[in-house]
């Protein structure tokens, strides 16, 4: 039987998963703390017990999922061959909003901007975001250096600029439809990494 601590741990955790959930789909300025005390199964004065506030709750929130997601994506980037697929993402459902996970991810992500824009400690949230990606990113291109594929260079300023071109075409995609397909998203990017990293590329 899980100790005290243990099932404090795994309610918080289910309440942060309720949070997102309602968060995704009604968007974080709709959402009540009495919404999300509903969808975890708790009155307010029970949800109060694991956060004092909503905007702890959401920060929490954020910061969970995130953590979730980075974590797949590491996952999948390892089953990946060669450095090339790592960053490409190959066999990631990265322009697929028809996969439900997909497109939470990106409601959440969008919604974290927009707070960020007026608020220093969401905008330090959306940092460690980028960060987080950076990291994944610099990994690639750092094996890359390390198997002789790359030449040797600032990993991490191309980290950067390769997470730039993917946010990038990612919001075209995500919010314009109608012209930026999920094709041109996927073309797009592929024909973007590939034409940054030729001069990194050793020759054979």
């Amino acid at each position: 039987m899980a100790s005290i601590p243990e099932l404090e741990v795994i309610r918080r955790n289910q309440i942060l998963e309720a949070a997102i959930g309602v968060m995704s789909k009604n968007g974080s300025a709709h959402v009540t703390m009495a919404d999300i005390a509903e969808a975890a199964g708790l009155s307010k004065g029970g949800l109060a017990h694991y956060f004092k506030s909503k905007d702890e709750l959401f920060k929490e929130s954020f910061r969970y999922y995130y953590g979730v997601i980075f974590q797949f994506f590491k996952q999948a980037m390892d089953g990946c061959d060669g450095p090339i697929d790592k960053l490409l993402g190959f066999g990631l459902p990265l322009f697929n909003r028809e996969i439900p996970q997909v497109n939470m991810a990106y409601k959440i992500l969008y919604d974290l901007v927009t707070l960020s824009a007026h608020d220093e400690d969401y905008r330090a949230l959306f940092c460690e975001w980028i960060d987080e990606w950076l990291t994944l990113k610099k990994a690639a291109l750092d094996e890359g250096i390390r198997c002789g594929f790359f030449r040797e260079h600032d990993s991490l300023s191309l980290a950067m600029t390769i997470s730039s071109i993917f946010q990038g075409i990612t919001t075209r995609w995500y919010f314009y439809p109608e012209r930026h397909t999920r094709e041109w998203a996927e073309q797009a990017f592929e024909e973007a990494i590939r034409n940054l990293l030729e001069p990194y590329m050793m020759k054979k």
